[in-house]
């Protein structure tokens, strides 16, 4: 994920990107360009609007540091190509004690698994072919596993480890994990719920009923050799554990907070995504890699922390 951080040391420049991001139709170039890069033309004509208005846009755009352009040669002569430059924009503020809040962010690849145990039905693709045999769980231990963009799984759970080596000498404040996922069904079905909880170090965190398994149309970063009649999309969904308890997309789902989680007991932070032997709904997991689905990032944890 390509990341902009903002804090009020700098008033210039977050005044020049909160001037970026006050027009409504900068903010429907930049959703535009989240499908993929497009010239002014192309823009212009997606929008309905004049040439001339897009192409101030894509001014103040780029002076905020938001997109790029290249120059594109073609039948109407040179054009700039314009394609987005961050997808996550965030601000930080001083705490009152003087610390400042910091952000360190991991993103991990979904077939650099460090252990499995998943039962079919089950298998891995990477963006240009299936790894292994569908429905054989020894595909999962295939050498071109980490090349992973999809993986499902009707029952079990993946494992992935994360450094804290950031958090020995400052101080946890908040832990965010977020991912792609949906159901598990066969060829897809929007109304197919399942049960996918997440663990951290052996602590259940919550469980979320994903309401089906999304298709019928392709995902904006699925290969288009993969058939539309298959899983294409998912939901992005983001874990939080602060002091005061965890939460889901910002939504409190359970009581358990860091301390609970014994974060520096050990050299890495155990991630673990499930579907349990005993969920209430047992529709399987589609996890979705950054070349796969709708949101182009793989597993991403970010830590906030402050020095102590």
């Amino acid at each position: 994920m390509k990341h902009m951080e903002l804090d009020l040391t700098d008033p210039n420049k977050l005044q020049i990107v909160a001037r970026a991001l006050s027009s409504d139709l900068r903010l429907k170039i930049l959703e535009l360009l989240n499908e993929r890069s497009m010239n002014i033309i192309e823009l212009a004509q997606k929008l309905e609007v004049p040439i001339s208005t897009v192409s101030n846009s894509i001014v103040i755009l780029e002076e905020a540091d938001l997109i790029r352009t290249e120059r594109q040669t073609g039948v109407r002569g040179v054009m700039k190509l314009c394609s987005r430059k961050k997808d996550n924009i965030a601000i930080r503020l001083v705490m009152p004690n003087g610390h400042e809040i910091q952000s360190h962010y991991q993103m991990m690849p979904i077939g650099h698994y460090t252990d499995i145990s998943v039962t079919p039905v089950c298998g891995l693709l990477s963006d240009v072919r299936s790894i292994g045999e569908q429905d054989d769980v020894s595909s999962f231990y295939d050498q071109m596993r980490y090349d992973a963009q999809l993986l499902w799984f009707q029952q079990g759970y993946v494992e992935y480890r994360f450094s804290n080596r950031i958090l020995k000498d400052n101080h946890l404040k908040c832990i965010e994990i977020s991912f792609e996922a949906c159901s598990e069904a066969p060829n897809y079905r929007m109304d197919w719920p399942s049960d996918i909880s997440v663990f951290l170090n052996g602590v259940e965190i919550g469980t979320w009923l994903c309401p089906g398994d999304f298709g019928g149309r392709q995902g904006k970063f699925s290969p288009l050799w993969w058939d539309q009649s298959s899983t294409q999309y998912g939901i992005l969904k983001r874990w939080r554990v602060d002091e005061t308890g965890a939460y889901l997309d910002d939504v409190r789902i359970s009581d358990v907070t860091l301390s609970d989680l014994g974060i520096m007991e050990s050299p890495f932070i155990r991630l673990s995504i499930a579907v349990k032997k005993d969920a209430v709904h047992q529709g399987g997991i589609n996890l979705f890699g950054e070349k796969f689905g709708d949101y182009n990032q793989a597993i991403m944890m970010r830590l906030d922390y402050i020095e102590k």
